[in-house]
């Protein structure tokens, strides 16, 4: 009985033992899953103190020629062992990744395999290039940048149609100042403002269609490509004063 007993101690130390080994080295685990990150404000302060890193764009090589952060390199994800010398020699020199936002997953599929490469300082800049675009931050601008788009309409009718029957498919968004939105909006909509739209887009779901909308079709365009730049995949544009015109109504919201 006591040899038992002598057993069933030992087991209970044991593992005990091992449950403080595995509290102990969770931790690490949990912090190397995920890379540091930076904000916007303090990136462009690195940029203008001219401090010592190596700033890659993960995006395609079509969207680097576009537009792109001052300074920044092109290494895409399928094209990083081709591109990998472009890295600095040191591997413990300060990398910072960016792409197209908090719900783009290129950058940290490109700091993984710089880590797996052996570079262990590396930096993620999540609000990646539509948030530091938006914020009016230098970038190397393509011949392309301004180029003009078309985008996908929806008339009054159509979209009070999908509002109808197909509104769980859909997000609309109003993309005016909140004191517009206040006085009168779509109703299911929701507000983000053209200007701090990117930022704030981390709200919308990239597996259902967006639909932006604003008076005369200014600030919608402006969000349009801003969702094109973030890779929603399925995005539309109405106009405020062509609901309005066609009789449909508005609600109002308080402040």
């Amino acid at each position: 009985m006591k040899s038992f007993t002598r057993f069933i101690g030992t087991s209970v130390l044991s593992l005990l033992a091992l449950f403080l080994v595995l509290t102990a080295a969770m931790p690490l685990f949990a912090a190397e899953a995920e890379f540091k990150t930076v904000s916007s404000e303090a990136l462009r302060d690195m940029l203008e103190e001219k401090r010592a890193f190596t700033l890659v764009d993960a995006r395609s090589s079509d969207e680097y020629q576009v537009a792109h952060l001052v300074s920044a390199i092109s290494i895409p994800d399928k094209e990083f062992d081709k591109k990998i010398a472009l890295l600095p020699k040191d591997k413990g020199a300060l990398i910072v990744f960016y792409c197209n936002g908090v719900k783009c997953g290129k950058s940290k599929k490109v700091a993984a395999k710089a880590k797996e490469a052996g570079y262990t300082n590396l930096v993620i800049y999540p609000d990646g290039f539509p948030v530091w675009e938006e914020k009016g931050y230098p970038i190397v601008a393509g011949a392309d940048y301004a180029k003009k788009i078309e985008t996908s309409k929806f008339s009054p009718a159509k979209l009070k149609e999908i509002l109808a029957e197909k509104k769980d498919a859909y997000v609309l968004v109003d993309v005016r100042d909140e004191f517009e939105f206040a006085e009168g909006h779509i109703e299911g909509a929701i507000n983000i403002p053209a200007e701090t739209f990117a930022a704030k887009s981390g709200v919308l779901p990239k597996e259902k269609g967006i639909i932006v909308y604003c008076n005369s079709g200014g600030r919608s365009y402006s969000a349009y490509r801003k969702l094109m730049k973030l890779a929603y995949p399925s995005i539309f544009q109405a106009i405020l004063a062509e609901w309005k015109e066609a009789g449909f109504p508005v609600v109002k919201s308080q402040l």
